[in-house]
């Protein structure tokens, strides 16, 4: 059965990978999408681990607080590549790569992720509430609360391949028109341009915006990066360490570090994430950061394309890191799944 699981997903990415992924991966259009209830089916994962809960929780920095697998009728669910939490860890928003965006509710026992319900599925719109025509526009991949709530508050959008980064309102908990865009200095890779977008909430630069490019690299070899306070973008870096591309970032609300998901994709070892930690007295224009790795993982656990991250702190004060895959609509083939780790002191 494992072994049967390992080659579907080698032959998921394999797809990702290749010209027949438009023939594999049915995306909604968007612009004929409205708001509306979508059904969710649900099952938790008890272990992060393959090998079952007998292999404990700790992994790394972090323990695992569970996990669930996410799927649904509904043909506008999937693709899912950004993620933002609520204060309290009760409620998720989700962008996806199609042009939609996911908003649902999230239920714990003993602190413990075991499922989803009251999930949402909506158009993200243009400039003057109409829709996003053009499949190039619709490019989702990060989403970050730049102020508010996700009742009522401004939202960042990027967008990798017209790459911008849209400030978009909240009203409600539905996600309304953009504002205006923020644009990076330089032109991007094709398909390797903006990918995590995070908001800098303690110190020197509190809300000061992040990003990077998946996989535009500069001249030394570093992940690209901006920092935008205002429409002014000041330029930082990160290390690439290993081949992995950037997938999101995510600052804690309190502490001031930021978190760096990232994804490497080999033939010889299948899909691995990681991720990283930087410190707030790093966060400088014009620095190379690095950071230290909390944990990396292949697919001897439960992980599948990761792409989004959230962070928020449970009532305990504890730092929880929320992920997210991408099934790129390949139900059959990738998992849409949510996992929760805490950061251990």
């Amino acid at each position: 059965m494992k072994v049967r699981r390992n080659v579907s997903f080698f032959l998921a990415v394999a797809l990702l990978a290749s010209p027949l992924v438009a023939i594999a991966s049915a995306k909604p259009n968007s612009s004929r999408i409205e708001k509306h209830a979508a059904p969710l089916s649900v099952s938790p994962i008890r272990s992060f681990d393959k090998r079952g809960e007998e292999a404990g929780d700790r992994f790394g920095t972090l323990r695992f607080r569970g996990g669930i697998t996410m799927s649904s009728s509904d043909a506008a669910f999937g693709g899912y590549s950004g993620l933002e939490i609520s204060a309290d860890g009760a409620r998720i928003m989700a962008v996806s790569d199609a042009g939609t965006w996911l908003a649902a509710d999230l239920i714990y026992k003993d602190n413990r992720l075991i499922a989803a319900h009251r999930a949402e599925i909506g158009p993200i719109l243009a400039l003057g509430s109409r829709p996003l025509v053009r499949e190039q526009d619709r490019d989702a991949e990060a989403v970050r609360l730049l102020s508010g709530d996700l009742e009522q508050g401004t939202m960042l959008i990027g967008f990798e391949r017209n790459e911008r980064i849209g400030l978009f309102q909240l009203n409600k908990g539905e996600l309304g028109a953009p504002t205006r865009y923020l644009r990076p200095p330089v032109r991007l890779q094709r398909n390797k341009g903006i990918e995590a977008v995070g908001v800098i909430r303690q110190g020197a630069r509190n809300g000061t915006v992040i990003a990077f490019a998946e996989r535009t690299l500069d001249s030394n070899g570093h992940h690209r990066g901006w920092f935008w306070k205002g429409d002014k973008a000041r330029p930082v870096a990160l290390t690439n360490v290993g081949g992995f591309d950037v997938t999101d970032v995510a600052a804690d609300p309190e502490g001031g570090e930021v978190y760096v998901l990232e994804r490497r994709f080999r033939w010889s070892e299948g899909v691995r994430m990681r991720i990283r930690r930087l410190e707030s007295k790093q966060l400088k224009t014009g620095a190379v950061l690095s950071g230290e790795t909390l944990i990396e993982a292949d697919f001897a656990f439960e992980i599948d394309n990761m792409e989004g991250l959230a962070v928020h702190r449970d009532a305990a004060n504890r730092t929880v890191l929320t992920l997210i895959s991408d099934d790129n609509f390949n139900p059959f083939l990738q998992r849409t799944i949510l996992l929760q780790f805490e950061v251990v002191p």
